[in-house]
């Protein structure tokens, strides 16, 4: 195998391939001619030691190696694509080294081992520019981008607002958190049904909450009854939980990274799925958060379903 660095033209040819499961087609998306893709994918394949796709199947698939470079294929290309868009701006504004650093907001945990994945690729694809992370509280849901706090927001579930677009991450199973003494905790391994939750005592969040994240935490109210207690922030959930005095929702992958002692996660297995999104202004102009969407984005395509079905492995 070489030790070579890959030629983005040739991982361009094969992932249009994979993405298109036909060498003809994939050659017309590139405007090139077939046979040049097909001796791409030798070419690559050659490199690599190894085949890449199955030319036997209808419609052509990549093989166990051709999946796993189809996964680093979108973060180098989307990586290199935002690099090119990054020097046509600061051509056009000739402006010199980048002195604004890119805010990042999370809300509670991001979208569980993809927010930490993504920041690094951002950071190791733009190590001259300073990045700041910003936590961000439930009633923060939209405000922290058009407020310009943040200039992207790892957030749940998407914002309903024009000013903001948003692009999914991770898609996860509803957990409910509720005290180890409480009758629902026998239920952490078999589940609970959305009836079986809506008695239980939801914390309340400030009245400026956005609609949409309330309907989220609450299962568009299906759970009815509200604590005593507020909450703006995991912590605050959870320390509600462990004292008795609330319950909390959230995304399976929760469970992961708030496991306190006292606190029980039970799933909500007939709750449809829900989604954590990567949140920026609609008219954002900055290219640093088109390079930081682009490298989030093809890292949850690749990462994501790993995630979505129990986590990272260490």
């Amino acid at each position: 195998m070489s030790s070579a660095p890959l030629d983005l033209r040739l991982l361009s040819s094969f992932l249009a391939v994979v993405e298109e499961g036909h060498f003809g087609r994939a050659a017309a998306r590139l405007f090139l001619s077939p046979p040049a893709v097909t001796q791409h994918v030798r070419r690559l394949e050659t490199e690599l030691g190894t085949l890449l796709v199955d030319r036997s199947a209808s419609p052509v698939v990549p093989t166990p190696a051709g999946v796993r470079l189809a996964g680093h294929a979108r973060v180098l290309l989307a990586a290199s694509n935002a690099a090119v868009d990054d020097m046509a701006e600061t051509v056009r504004l000739g402006r010199g080294a980048v002195e604004r650093p890119l805010r990042v907001g999370i809300m509670g945990h991001g979208s569980a081992e993809l927010t930490p994945a993504a920041i690094n690729a951002y950071r190791r694809a733009r190590p001259d520019v300073r990045v700041e992370i910003r936590q961000l509280d439930f009633t923060e849901h939209v405000t922290a981008l058009t407020e310009d706090r943040v200039d992207v927001a790892f957030v749940r579930p998407t914002p309903d607002d024009a000013r903001v677009v948003a692009d999914v991450l991770t898609t996860e199973q509803r957990i409910v958190v509720v005290p180890a003494g409480s009758p629902l905790a026998e239920a952490r391994l078999s589940g609970a049904t959305v009836a079986d939750i809506a008695a239980l005592p939801f914390f309340r969040v400030p009245g400026h909450t956005p609609r949409t994240f309330t309907d989220y935490l609450y299962f568009g109210e299906e759970a009815r009854r509200r604590s005593t207690d507020f909450a703006v922030t995991p912590q605050e959930v959870l320390t509600g939980v462990v004292t008795g005095r609330a319950a909390g929702s959230g995304l399976k992958s929760f469970a992961r990274y708030y496991a306190w002692p006292g606190a029980v996660f039970v799933p909500v297995i007939d709750a449809p799925w829900e989604s954590s999104y990567l949140a920026v202004r609609a008219d954002e102009e900055n290219p640093e958060v088109r390079i930081f969407r682009a490298l989030a984005v093809a890292l949850a395509r690749e990462l994501g379903p790993v995630i979505n079905n129990e986590g990272l492995r260490p």
